[in-house]
């Protein structure tokens, strides 16, 4: 399972950092995705994200959900074992739950 912390792959300017290996800039652009498309849905549970899995020779889709209590994204996919939890991503420019403007 992969814990990820969305701040630690952005740089200054809330963009992924340019100077990371490129596996981790990789990492980093499959999060955002999750993090869009997560949040972009108005759904509740798990959520289909039309996303494929980032696994080399793994096709299977990536279903993704916001767990209430935490905030965090919990995603996985639906034919091998890759999963993870997706912390700090409020307010990245990913994100599409409007929590910026229910803030103000």
């Amino acid at each position: 399972m992969y814990i990820s912390n969305m701040t630690h792959f952005l740089d200054e300017t809330g963009n992924i950092a340019r100077e990371m290996h490129k596996d981790g800039r990789n990492m980093a652009g499959f999060l955002a995705m999750v993090i869009d498309a997560t949040t972009k849905s108005k759904e509740e549970g798990f959520v289909d994200l039309d996303i494929r899995c980032n696994v080399p020779g793994c096709t299977g889709p990536i279903l993704a959900e916001i767990i209430p209590v935490t905030e965090e994204i919990h995603w996985g996919c639906t034919e091998c074992e890759n999963d993870g939890i997706i912390s700090d991503w409020k307010n990245t420019k990913w994100d599409n739950s409007g929590a910026s403007s229910l803030s103000d």
